[in-house]
């Protein structure tokens, strides 16, 4: 473990679009920035409501994860922020189907507004490989 850090990055992730990366393994954990529902491809807010933007969020998450050697399965704390907390339930039903057995812990906070007008930001630590 020690002193080491490594930056993560992924083309299965949008692109960090400030001065920032999309994840860092230190400490024996993968930090992974805030991921708003940018398509990877396009860089652009997937179609569709809360559903289809926390699939979105979350799939970038997995993919940072992924590409330090981890996974959603060791994550161990995550952070939700949503534009709008009538959002909630919609949510945590996609969430639900990302973590479906023993969930890491979570904090889910709403906010007064997210990067390029999103509905929701996730972040996330796990383990490291």
């Amino acid at each position: 473990m020690g002193s080491t850090r490594a930056t993560v990055a992924t083309a299965a992730a949008p692109a960090a679009i400030g001065p920032y990366v999309q994840g860092v393994k230190a400490g024996g954990f993968v930090w992974v920035s805030g991921q708003i529902p940018l398509d990877p491809a396009t860089g652009s807010i997937v179609p569709g409501g809360i559903r289809e933007q926390t699939e979105r969020a979350l799939r970038n998450v997995q993919a940072v994860l992924e590409a330090a050697g981890s996974g959603l399965d060791r994550a161990v704390r995550v952070t939700v922020y949503l534009a709008d907390l009538g959002d909630f339930a919609a949510m945590n039903e996609v969430y639900g189907r990302f973590f479906p057995a023993a969930p890491p812990a979570r904090v889910c906070v709403e906010v007064a507004g997210l990067p390029k007008g999103a509905k929701i930001e996730v972040e996330a630590v796990a383990l490291a490989d």
